[in-house]
């Protein structure tokens, strides 16, 4: 995959313009998004992309996503400990018929994953 940076949006229109490595721009669709919504794009964001060539011969980006962190993502082996932060949700109300669906203010998104047993 290539790499780029959002150039320009057409939030209006749905489509936006990358600049690749190269300096190229390319024309990009919101129906080539990969991961991502439209709405969360900004300009100067990396990304990752194809690129094909439309029936007019001009080039297109296709498969656009959000470019990794530098680095990459690693894949987590047995035995290893991962701690995720952040919430699950605050509730604001209960669904009828289902009891309370409220979690305690605070309630962990995650624990601490290991391969262990408590």
């Amino acid at each position: 995959m290539q790499k780029g940076t959002i150039q320009r949006l057409v939030a209006d229109r749905g489509f936006g313009f990358i600049k690749t490595e190269r300096e190229e721009d390319l024309f990009f669709g919101r129906n080539q998004l990969q991961g991502v919504d439209y709405g969360s794009l900004r300009e100067g964001q990396e990304v990752e992309f194809e690129v094909t060539r439309d029936p007019n011969g001009h080039l297109h980006a296709i498969r656009v996503r959000l470019a990794q962190p530098e680095g990459g993502w690693q894949q987590a082996r047995p035995g290893d400990s991962l701690t995720l932060t952040g919430f699950l949700y605050e509730p604001t109300s209960s669904q009828p018929g289902l009891g309370s669906t409220k979690a305690p203010r605070g309630f962990p998104l995650a624990w601490p994953l290991s391969s262990n047993r408590y």
